[in-house]
C-alpha cells in the first residue's frame, strides 16, 4: 500500500501525471454528460461545466510545452535519415499543435477574440493529427525492430540463459511501451480528425470519450513509476 502511495505521489508530481488525470476527469465527464443529457439535465450540465474546466485546465498547464517538441527538434533523434525525417516531422507537428494550443486556450478564455477558437482549434488540431501520423509509423518500425532483435538473442547460444533472458525482458517491456503509444496516439488522432473534419463517428461524445480514456490511461501507464 505505502509502495502505491508512493508511485502515485510521483506520478503526480510530473507534469504529464498531472496531465494524464485531467484528461481522465475531462473525458469521463464528458462521456457523463452524454449519458444524462436526455434523463437529467441539471447532471448533464454539471458534467458539461467539468469538461470544460478540465480541458481549459489542461491547456493552461501545457504553457511552454511546444518547447519540448523545439528540442526534439534540435536533436533529431534516429539512428538512420529516414529515421530522423520521420521523427522531425512527428515533432515538427507536435510543437504545432502545442504552440497553437496557446492560443485556442486564449481565446476560449476571453483574453484573445472569442472568434478565433475555430481557426486556432483547427491549426492545432492539424498539427497534432500530422504528427502522431508519423510518431505512430516510428513506433511500428520500432516494434519491427524489436521483433528482429527478440529473435536474435533468442537464436544465440553464446549467451548465459540469465543474460538472454533479462535481454528478451526489456525488448518485450519496451514493446509493451510502444503499444501503448501507439493507442494513445491513435486515439488522439481520432480526436483531432473531429476538430478537423467534422464527422458522426469521431465527433461521437463515445467515440470522443472512449478515445480520450483510451489515451489519458495509455500515457497513465507509460508514466507510471516503474
Amino acid at each position: 500500500m505505502n509502495d502505491t502511495v508512493d508511485k502515485l505521489v510521483i506520478f503526480l508530481a510530473k507534469r504529464d501525471g498531472i496531465d494524464k488525470l485531467v484528461k481522465t476527469f475531462q473525458y469521463v465527464s464528458k462521456i457523463a454528460h452524454w449519458h444524462a443529457e436526455a434523463k437529467n439535465p441539471e447532471i448533464a450540465q454539471r458534467a458539461k461545466q467539468w469538461e470544460v474546466a478540465s480541458g481549459l485546465s489542461r491547456k493552461a498547464f501545457r504553457t511552454g510545452r511546444f518547447l519540448t517538441g523545439f528540442n526534439a527538434l534540435r536533436r533529431s533523434p534516429g539512428s538512420t535519415p529516414t529515421l530522423r525525417f520521420l521523427a522531425v516531422l512527428a515533432n515538427a507537428g507536435e510543437m504545432v499543435y502545442f504552440f497553437f494550443d496557446h492560443f485556442l486556450w486564449l481565446s476560449r478564455i476571453g483574453t484573445l477574440n472569442p472568434n478565433l477558437a475555430r481557426k486556432m482549434s483547427f491549426i492545432s488540431a492539424f498539427g497534432e493529427s500530422f504528427g502522431y501520423v508519423f510518431f505512430i509509423v516510428l513506433d511500428f518500425i520500432a516494434l519491427k525492430e524489436g521483433v528482429e532483435t527478440e529473435k536474435k538473442v533468442a537464436a544465440l547460444e553464446d549467451k548465459s540463459a540469465e543474460t538472454k533472458s533479462e535481454s528478451l525482458r526489456k525488448i518485450r517491456a519496451d514493446r509493451v511501451m510502444r503499444l501503448m503509444a501507439v493507442a494513445a496516439n491513435v486515439a488522439d488522432l481520432i480526436i483531432g480528425i473531429a476538430d478537423i473534419e467534422p464527422n458522426p463517428f469521431c465527433n461521437h461524445a463515445v467515440t470522443l470519450g472512449i478515445s480520450g480514456l483510451v489515451s489519458a490511461w495509455s500515457g497513465w501507464y507509460r508514466n507510471w513509476p516503474s
